[in-house]
C-alpha cells in the first residue's frame, strides 16, 4: 500500500471515531473563526462544496453566507474526464444525490459560474500539512481546478487532520490557509 492510500486510509479511520458532540463542537468553533477571517469578509463569491459526514459541516457556513448577501457555487463532478465546474445554488433544494451520496447542483436549476468569478474557495481534503499541501479524496478533481484558479483557497480541517507530513507531488498546489477548531494557518 502506498503511503498516500495508507494515509488516506487511517484519516478515514480516525474521523469515522469523531463522535457527534465533537463533530458539532469542533464544526461550530471553526465557523465561528472562519465568519470572522478577512478572506470570509471581503469574499461575495464562495465556492464550496456541501458536505458529508464527517466532513466539517459545511451547511451552517452555506446558511450563514446566503444571509451575509454572498453568492454560494458548488461543485458538479464531470466523472468522464474527472473535472469540476462550480454552479450557483439560492437553496439546499436545488441540489441532487449523485454517486457516492454526494449533493450536486441540478444543472437545469443552476448557473455555472467561472473560477475567475469565485473570490473564496474552499478546498476540501482528508489530510493537510502545515504548508498547505492537501491530500483529497484520490479523484484529483481539486487539482485539475486549482491549476486555472487563481482567487484565494482555503480548507476547513479538524486539528487532528494537520499532519507532520506527506509525499507531494509536483502538481499538487497548496491552499493559502487552513482553518481548524484550534487554529489558523495562513500560508501565503
Amino acid at each position: 500500500m502506498s503511503e498516500k492510500k495508507r494515509i488516506r486510509k487511517e484519516m478515514k479511520e480516525s474521523l469515522a471515531l469523531l463522535t457527534k458532540p465533537y463533530y458539532e463542537h469542533y464544526s461550530t468553533k471553526i465557523a465561528n473563526t472562519l465568519y470572522n477571517d478577512e478572506d470570509w469578509l471581503n469574499a461575495k463569491v464562495i465556492g464550496i462544496t456541501i458536505s458529508k459526514e464527517p466532513e466539517v459541516d459545511t451547511y451552517q457556513i452555506i446558511r450563514k453566507a446566503w444571509e451575509a448577501g454572498k453568492e454560494v457555487v458548488v461543485p458538479r463532478c464531470n466523472p468522464k474526464d474527472k473535472t469540476l465546474t462550480f454552479r450557483k445554488i439560492t437553496e439546499f433544494s436545488q441540489l441532487e444525490s449523485v454517486f457516492y451520496g454526494l449533493l450536486e447542483p441540478i444543472i437545469e436549476q443552476t448557473m455555472e459560474v467561472y473560477p475567475g468569478d469565485i473570490d473564496l474557495l474552499f478546498v476540501p481534503g482528508l489530510a493537510y500539512t502545515s504548508e498547505g499541501y492537501r491530500l483529497g479524496f484520490g479523484g484529483g478533481y481539486y487539482d485539475r481546478y486549482l491549476t486555472s484558479y487563481y482567487g484565494k483557497t482555503l480548507s476547513l480541517a479538524f486539528h487532528f487532520q494537520v499532519i507532520h507530513q506527506f509525499p507531494i507531488e509536483k502538481h499538487d498546489i497548496p491552499v493559502s490557509k487552513i482553518i481548524t477548531n484550534d487554529e489558523v494557518i495562513k500560508i501565503k
